[in-house]
Parts: C-alpha cells; structure tokens; sequence
C-alpha cells in the first residue's frame, strides 16, 4: 500500500518556511540579470502563481513565475515586465532541469501570454508514484517526506496586485523551493537517477 497522509496528520505539523533571500522581478533589465544568475544551475524549483477567477468561463494569464535555487528565489511578475525573452529562452533550455508539480497546468495557463517550447522540466507527480506516494498535491507529498506543513492560506489571493505583500512572496517562494526539496531528496539522496 503506498504512502498517504490525511489532512488531520499535517496540520499537527510545523509550518515550513522558505529558507533564503527573495527577489521581485518587475523589469526586463533585472529578469536579464536574475536569468543570468539562475543559468548557473543545473537544477531549479518552479511554480507558478494566477489570479483566480471565481467567474464561470473567465480564465487568466499566469501572473507570477517563481524560480528557485535552494537559497535564493526570483518572483517574475509578468504582468509588470510581459514575458521577458531571457525568461522564455531559460524556460526552453534543455540543459538545466526545472523541477515542478502538475506542470501541464503552468503551461496551459503560460500558453495564454506567449508561445514557447518548454524543455528540461521534471513533473514531480511522475517521480512520487515511482516512490510508492499516493498523494499528489505538493502540500502532502511535503509533509510525507518530511513532516511540515506548507501553508496555503495565499493560494486564492490577488497575485496581480500592485504590490504583493510579504505572505504572498513567501509562498509563492515556498512552493518553487518545496519542488526543489523534494526532487533533491528523492532522486539525489534516496536513490540514483533513472
């Protein structure tokens, strides 16, 4: 039987924080420079982040595009800066492996501010099955691994706002490093890559 967790279990958990440094990303001179920076990787979080629209039929654009490292995240604010090329061109770089959760829905929802070609990203719901997880929301495969919780009080929150506030850029944060985390503990430490 694989591994599960209830919502009662995790919230007996200590909340998780994002680690390290934040920066907001809200013009194309510094989505160049943070690009530049995160090249350096071979392995990045990634999540997105959307307004949410509570009107039958009325889909949005991805507002928020979080990269981490394991100590640093850049929050790209799409809807101040449009969608920088040197994000697009770091997106479709084969070379260095972003690592998500439910991906298909981030390109679905990327798919509506611009065309590109997704390459090097890793689905973590793939790579939990493999490890006998049942549960595939980042909230539980986290607390499975490693018992905290993440919070998801900013989930259904105005992602473009003029400003985002200090909760908004420590989940969205918390979420692209969580995908790291557990990427890094399951295919770096628990077992070799396959």
């Amino acid at each position: 039987m694989g591994k599960s967790i209830t919502k009662e279990e995790i919230s007996s958990f200590e909340i998780e924080e994002f680690p390290g440094e934040i920066y907001v990303i809200d013009n194309p001179v510094d989505s160049r420079k943070a690009v530049r920076y995160l090249s350096q990787f071979k392995l990045l979080g990634f999540d997105t982040e959307t307004r949410p629209s509570f009107t039958r039929g009325l889909l949005r654009s991805v507002a928020l595009v979080q990269i981490s490292t394991s100590n640093i995240c850049f929050l790209f604010r799409l809807k101040k800066c449009e969608f920088p090329l040197s994000l697009i061109n770091l997106l479709s770089n084969p070379e260095i492996l972003k690592i998500g959760l439910s991906l298909k829905d981030d390109f679905l929802s990327m798919s509506r501010s611009f065309k590109f070609s997704p390459k090097g990203f890793v689905d973590l719901q793939k790579i939990v099955l493999k490890h006998d997880i049942e549960d595939l929301g980042l909230q539980k495969i986290y607390a499975i691994l490693f018992q905290k919780k993440i919070s998801k009080n900013q989930r259904l929150t105005n992602w473009e706002a003029e400003e985002l506030s200090e909760a908004q850029k420590k989940y969205a944060a918390l979420d692209a490093w969580a995908c790291l985390k557990i990427y890094e503990y399951l295919c770096l430490s628990v077992c070799s890559h396959t």
